[in-house]
C-alpha cells in the first residue's frame, strides 16, 4: 500500500499496523514544519536523541514560503544528517522503521522521508572466548552488523572490497552482509549464494548464521563434519578474504561464516601466523596429530584390552592395574555422556561459583569414582587427555564430529574386535573424503585432487607472502 499526501491518513495507517497503542517503545511525535503538519516515528532506544534534537532544531526555522513542493527536495535542503531515503510504500517503511530508522511524514508529501539516527546496544569489541590467541589482535566481532563490517574495513582498506546487502525472513527480516573482494573471488560460488539467500522463505532466522547454514546448504546433515568455518576474529576473515574466499556475517551474531571451507581450513588457526614458520608449523602439526589422536586414542586402547596377545612388551604399562567391576567399553561411553554433562553444566554454572564447584567435581567425580569401582584410574586418564584434547582446535563443530565418530570407534571394536576397529576407521575416512564444501569441491583439498605446493602451505606453516595475492 502506497502513501497519499494526506497525513492525517498516512499517520492513521501507520499507528494501526504498528500497534502504537498498545506498544510502549513505539514513539510518534506531531511536529509542524514550515507552517504544515508533521509527525516523527520512531522506536525508543534505538534512535540517537541527541541527532534527533539537531533535527528538530534545524525544522524549527524553516519558513512557509521556504517549503519545497516535494519530499525529494525537501530532504535534499534541509536534512543535514547523511542518510536519508524516500519510501512509497507502507510495508517497507514499517520494516525500515523496526530496523531503527525515523520515519518523517509531512502534510502535501506522498512519501515517507526514512532519517538514519539509529543506535543499537552493543557490547564491546573485545577479544572473543574462544577464538583466544597468543599473539595478535585483541578484537572480535560482535552482535551488530556494522560494526564487524567497519573491523574488516579497517584491515582492507580496498575499494575491491565489496560488502552488499541482503535480508531474509518474513518476520524477522535479519540483515545478512556478504563480503568479497572482487577480481578474486569464484564468481559463480558467490552468484549460487545470492540466489539460495534470496529464495529463501523462512519465518525467521531464529539461529543467525546456523539458520541461514541449514538453509542455503541442506544436503548431508547425517555427515558431523562441518561445512562452514566460523570465526569470531576480524583478522581471520579479512584474511580469509584476501585469499578470495566469501565472509557472511548475520546480524545479531558475533561470528563470520567463511565458505567454502576444506578440512584444513577449518584446522588452521590465527596463532599458526602470528609466529615465525617454525613455530607456526610446529603448532599446526601439533594440533593436526592431537586432532587424530583424540579420535583413535580410546577406541585402540579398547582394542589392545581386548587382545592382550597383542600388546607389545614395551606397552604393556596400559594394562588395566586391576580389574575392572564394570567393562571398560561401558566405562568409555559414560564417561563420553558425563563429560558433555559436566560441559553443560559448567556454561551454565554462575560464573561466581564456577571454582568451587570445579573442586568439588574433581574430588568427587574423579577420586572417588575410581574408589568406588565404577571407573579405573586409567579408564579416567584417557578420557582426561581426549576431553582437554579436544580443545586445541577452535572449532566446536569439528570437535562435536570426531567425538560422535570416536564413538561410533568404540562401539563397533566392542562388537567387530579389530574389524570393527578398522571398519570404524574406514567409516571416519570416507565421511571427511566424500564430504563436500558448498562449492561441491573436495574436502580435503589439495590431497584430492592432489597439488603439491599447496600441500606444503597446508602442512608448513611457510613465509608469509610480501608480493603474491
Amino acid at each position: 500500500m502506497g502513501f497519499t499526501t494526506d497525513l492525517s491518513e498516512n499517520m492513521e495507517h501507520f499507528k494501526n499496523t504498528l500497534h502504537v497503542d498498545q506498544c510502549f517503545d513505539v514513539v510518534y511525535r506531531v511536529v509542524e514544519i514550515g507552517g504544515r503538519k508533521g509527525c516523527l516515528f520512531f522506536v525508543d532506544g534505538m534512535t540517537k536523541d541527541e541527532v534527533l534534537l539537531k533535527i528538530l532544531q534545524v525544522f524549527q526555522s524553516i519558513k512557509p514560503e521556504d517549503m519545497p513542493a516535494d519530499a525529494h527536495g525537501f530532504s535534499k535542503r534541509y536534512i543535514p544528517y547523511g542518510e536519508i531515503g524516500l519510501v512509497a510504500d507502507e510495508a517497507s517503511a514499517v520494516t525500515q522503521l523496526l530496523s531503527g530508522l525515523t520515519c518523517l511524514f509531512l502534510d502535501g508529501y506522498d512519501k515517507c522521508l526514512t532519517i538514519d539516527c539509529r543506535t543499537y546496544p552493543a557490547r564491546g569489541v573485545s577479544e572473543p572466548e574462544k577464538d583466544k590467541v597468543m599473539r595478535g589482535s585483541r578484537d572480535g566481532f560482535v552482535e551488530t552488523l556494522i560494526f564487524n563490517t567497519a573491523l574488516i574495513r579497517r584491515r582492507i582498506r580496498d575499494p575491491k572490497l565489496t560488502v552488499e546487502i541482503m535480508n531474509a525472513g518474513e518476520s524477522s527480516h535479519t540483515d545478512i552482509a556478504i563480503c568479497y573482494m572482487r577480481g578474486r573471488v569464484d564468481e559463480k560460488l558467490l552468484s549460487m549464494i545470492k540466489g539460495r539467500i534470496e529464495k529463501l522463505h523462512v519465518d525467521a532466522l531464529t539461529m543467525n548464521q546456523e539458520s541461514l547454514a541449514e538453509c542455503i546448504y541442506p544436503n548431508k546433515w547425517y555427515n558431523p563434519f562441518p561445512k562452514f568455518k566460523f570465526s569470531e576474529r576480524p583478522d581471520t576473515a579479512a584474511a580469509c578474504l584476501l585469499e578470495g574466499n566469501i565472509v557472511i556475517l548475520v546480524d545479531n551474531s558475533p561470528a563470520a561464516m567463511i565458505l567454502p571451507s576444506s578440512i584444513f581450513d577449518i584446522i588452521e588457526e590465527a596463532d599458526d601466523y602470528y609466529f615465525p614458520p617454525v613455530t607456526g608449523t610446529y603448532l599446526r602439526l601439533s594440533r593436526m596429530l592431537i586432532s587424530i589422536l583424540t579420535l583413535i586414542l580410546t577406541p585402540l586402547w579398547l582394542a589392545f584390552l581386548q587382545n592382550p596377545e597383542a600388546i607389545p612388551s614395551w606397552l604393556d604399562f596400559i594394562r588395566l592395574s586391576d580389574p575392572p567391576h564394570v567393562p571398560v567399553f561401558y566405562q568409555l561411553l559414560i564417561l563420553e555422556f558425563a563429560i558433555d554433562g559436566l560441559r553443560l553444566a559448567a556454561i551454565n554454572t554462575p560464573s561466581m561459583l564456577t571454582t568451587p564447584l570445579s573442586v568439588i567435581a574433581g574430588i568427587v567425580l574423579g577420586e572417588y569414582s575410581v574408589k568406588s569401582g565404577w571407573f579405573s584410574s586409567e579408564t579416567m586418564l584417557y578420557m582426561a587427555f581426549v576431553t582437554v584434547a579436544n580443545y586445541s582446535q577452535a572449532s566446536f563443530e569439528l570437535g562435536y564430529a570426531l567425538k560422535f565418530m570416536r564413538v561410533l570407534l568404540l562401539v563397533l571394536t566392542a562388537l567387530f574386535n579389530w574389524y570393527g576397529f578398522w571398519l570404524g576407521i574406514l567409516i571416519s575416512v570416507c565421511a571427511i573424503v566424500f564430504n563436500r564444501t558448498i562449492a561441491g569441491k573436495s574436502y580435503i583439498y589439495p590431497l584430492i585432487p592432489f597439488h603439491l605446493s599447496e600441500v606444503k602451505k597446508r602442512f608448513l606453516r611457510q613465509r608469509l607472502p610480501h608480493t603474491e595475492k
